[in-house]
């Protein structure tokens, strides 16, 4: 599987674009994540601002509802769900320690947060990898994840192979065929989190959930395409 990665990627044609800047975009295919600790109502709060350093517009991740970190409480989720995927993203972290996130399936965090470099930093699959800090190119920049995830596999009803993710952060290899083994955060993060600790994955897709921490982080370039990985492989090459 090829790809062209990084800051500015463009979405082939049979991905679909998920944020293009535009408000119409973003009440078509997103809405807040109703989970336990949701504060906040439709419409979407979250502003359209022009792109600080280049053209177009973004999103900015600064909901009302989440000030002071309420994470969980503004959260937006794609309308859509998936299971195996490949996903492009960018984000843009305004000032030192902003903070929100990025949730695959809505259930497992690939962080975004400044000045953190440990396994719950930026670019970590939180709690389980080391943060790839390195390749993070800072704040006031553009930054990229792509990934390529596949889906806990399930045979009657009991997990028998754990989610997996592949990531190049801003064109590098950060993770590859990294195993996932719970939802961490409690039930606030995402689906599954009150399950069992989070350790009690079931077999739903999810959408793709962006985090509000009420921190000035945006977001623009967001595509995806669905895949069926058979083989327990999420390896690709740019």
């Amino acid at each position: 599987m090829q790809a062209q990665i990084g800051v500015g990627a463009k979405a082939p044609k049979d991905a679909e674009v998920l944020f293009d800047g535009s408000r119409k975009m973003l009440d078509e295919k997103w809405t807040y994540w109703e989970g336990p600790r949701l504060a906040a109502s439709l419409p979407i709060k979250w502003k359209i601002e022009k792109d600080p350093v280049g053209a177009g517009t973004v999103m900015n991740t600064n909901d009302p509802a989440a000030a002071g970190g309420k994470y969980g409480a503004a959260d937006i989720v794609t309308k859509e769900a998936f299971r195996d995927f490949r996903l492009h993203i960018e984000f843009y972290i305004s000032k030192p320690g902003g903070n929100s996130g990025v949730y695959l399936q809505n259930r497992y965090e690939i962080q975004v947060l400044d000045g953190d470099t440990t396994s719950h930093g930026l670019g970590a699959v939180i709690n389980e990898t080391p943060s790839p800090y390195y390749a993070y190119n800072g704040v006031g920049k553009w930054n990229a994840y792509d990934i390529v995830f596949r889906a806990a596999r399930f045979k009657d009803g009991k997990r028998v192979e754990n989610a997996q993710v592949t990531m190049y952060f801003n064109g590098k290899k950060v993770h590859k065929n990294q195993p996932i083994s719970q939802v961490w955060g409690g039930p606030n993060s995402g689906i599954d989190g009150g399950n069992d600790g989070g350790k009690g994955i079931t077999d739903t897709p999810g959408g793709l959930k962006l985090q509000a921490e009420g921190h000035d982080v945006l977001y623009r370039n967001i595509w995806i395409k669905p895949l069926d990985l058979k083989a327990a492989n999420t390896d690709f090459s740019k």
